[in-house]
């Protein structure tokens, strides 16, 4: 039986072609498969060190390939990929026992690093759990949402105390919901309840219950949020508001799992996940004596936070759309989507509600945007007025969220152009010397062509500068210029190849980290739906 180090799992014949091409660099003995069939046939003879796989391909997924490995061969270790960026992906792969969860795009140095690390070390054993199907809960490609997503993953399968901590509208109550959607608990009740909204004397009766007559209109015997919540989850949102006499009880609570009802004397017990959350800095609260400091070592086992919405302005695109589709969905109309400047100008809101505030503003524009495709004109008038309307005419032109490119569209129209379309040096923007080579026509041997175009149209914003110009005004020139020479190379080569990274990366010369930095620096977008 031969045993050789790594196997890829992947439908696309790029992602297989750079893996393994990288990981030979590497030394490693690699065999590549294009679905997991393939792969289970080849287990019969043999068996790798490691295992990467995607996790949805045509046929059996990375899933129930993952499932088939820790029957077959339960010590080797699965490093999933997913060009998805949701958490039901990394839950199910963490709950399969997977080694780790790699979403596309990826570093290749540290996917490398990863595997290496994978083959050194022992695999982790974990029941197998499916969650397939089920409805997006979160949604996030930045750095800060994945390691949540993974923070989810690894508590899949524990009770502990977590507590949340982010700005109001960041998701918090998402993250519990997770948290005990994926935990043994989740046959059990999920409870929540909000500290800041309850009045101060009637919150000790809905955390603890009361017993009848236990004071003026207690006319029967209520059970509380502990008792409802027993064998389950008791979600406390906004904990750092929480009288500091109902803090001692808590405390108590959590320590011995004892509490009496309002009024009475037999005392209570309570089997109860407590996941806590708060907008507040509580350490500071500590030190105002406002927090008992017992109750936040006791709250604090496991602390996650979530990033506001501005610290990851790479998510509003894919949110918004996400949004929008709910939004249709709810109504009965076709999803609308972002114009290219309404885009940016939500990128460039510092959105102080989060992701709250995108979601309610989603869906007021599938009610209000008066067309399929929302400009910025569109937005509500406190977010158009709160961003710099430079904004809105600076970068490259690009498809609207939720909308493909058009074929022969002018890549950088919108550069340095405003509401009319002029640049901001009076002459035509960038889009007039695709139009002039549209007509000229270049091939394979117009290059010449192609500079004289470009040769014209540097010399026609020179002289729109007048005088002799100043060094910053020279320079701002050159970077605008570049930037739609980037962004016109990089658009053309996705839209050849239907919105591939790596082969467009390959077809230009140019590694896959570069094209992805470049996509995210100049603000462009792949078509809906391209694979990553």
């Amino acid at each position: 039986m031969t045993m050789d180090a790594v196997w890829i799992v992947d439908d696309d014949q790029s992602i297989r072609w750079v893996l393994e091409k990288a990981l030979a660099r590497e030394g490693f003995v690699v065999r590549a498969f294009a679905s997991a069939a393939e792969c289970l046939r080849a287990l019969d003879e043999g068996a790798p060190r490691v295992l990467v796989s995607d996790i949805r391909m045509p046929g059996a997924s990375g899933i129930e390939l993952l499932q088939a490995f820790r029957t077959r061969r339960p010590g080797t270790p699965v490093i999933i990929m997913t060009a998805f960026a949701d958490l039901e992906s990394a839950v199910s792969a963490f709950q399969g026992g997977a080694f780790e969860y790699l979403p596309k795009p990826f570093d290749l140095p540290a996917a490398i690093e990863l595997i290496r690390r994978a083959v050194e070390e022992s695999a982790r054993e974990a029941p197998a759990e499916e969650h397939a199907g089920e409805e997006l809960e979160m949604l996030g490609q930045a750095p800060a949402m994945q390691e949540v997503f993974r923070a989810i993953g690894r508590l899949s399968q524990s009770s502990v105390t977590v507590l949340i901590t982010g700005e109001s509208g960041t998701g918090k109550e998402l993250v519990a919901r997770a948290l005990h959607r994926h935990s043994p608990r989740a046959g059990a009740a999920f409870v929540a309840l909000n500290t800041a909204a309850i009045p101060r004397d009637l919150l000790e009766s809905e955390l603890f219950g009361h017993e009848r007559g236990a004071f003026t209109g207690a006319q029967q015997t209520r059970r509380g949020r502990f008792e409802q919540a027993d064998g389950g989850t008791l979600f406390l949102d906004e904990i750092g508001d929480m009288p500091a006499e109902l803090q001692t009880r808590l405390l108590r609570v959590l320590s011995d799992g004892q509490f009496y009802r309002v009024g009475g004397h037999q005392p209570m017990r309570a089997n109860v996940r407590v996941i806590a959350a708060t907008h507040q800095d509580l350490e500071e609260r500590v030190r105002q004596g406002l927090f008992r400091e017992d109750l936040l070592h006791r709250l604090n086992v496991i602390r996650l936070r979530l990033p506001a919405l501005r610290e990851r302005s790479e998510d509003i695109a894919l949110l918004a759309r996400h949004f929008l589709q709910k939004s249709a969905r709810e109504l009965g109309g076709e999803a609308k989507r972002l114009s290219p400047q309404a885009l940016r100008v939500l990128q460039a809101f510092a959105w102080p509600g989060n992701v709250r505030q995108l979601e309610n503003t989603c869906r007021w524009l599938t009610v209000m945007a008066p067309a399929q495709v929302v400009h910025a004109k569109d937005l509500p008038r406190e977010i158009r007025e709160a961003v710099d309307t430079s904004v809105v005419v600076e970068g490259d032109e690009m498809p609207g969220v939720g909308e493909a490119p058009v074929a022969g569209e002018a890549v950088g129209a919108a550069e340095g152009a405003g509401a009319g379309g002029a640049s901001r040096s009076g002459q035509a923007p960038w889009s007039g010397v695709e139009q002039e080579a549209a007509k000229a026509g270049t091939g394979p041997n117009g290059a010449q062509a192609w500079s004289q175009l470009l040769e014209r149209e540097v010399a026609a914003q020179l002289a729109a500068q007048g005088g002799t110009g100043s060094g910053q005004a020279h320079g701002e020139l050159m970077q605008r210029l570049t930037r739609e020479f980037e962004a016109t190379v990089i658009r053309t080569a996705l839209r050849h190849t239907h919105g591939r990274r790596i082969d467009a990366a390959l077809r230009l010369g140019i590694g896959r980290n570069t094209i992805t930095r470049k996509i995210q620096e100049l603000r462009l977008e792949d078509d809906e739906g391209a694979e990553r």
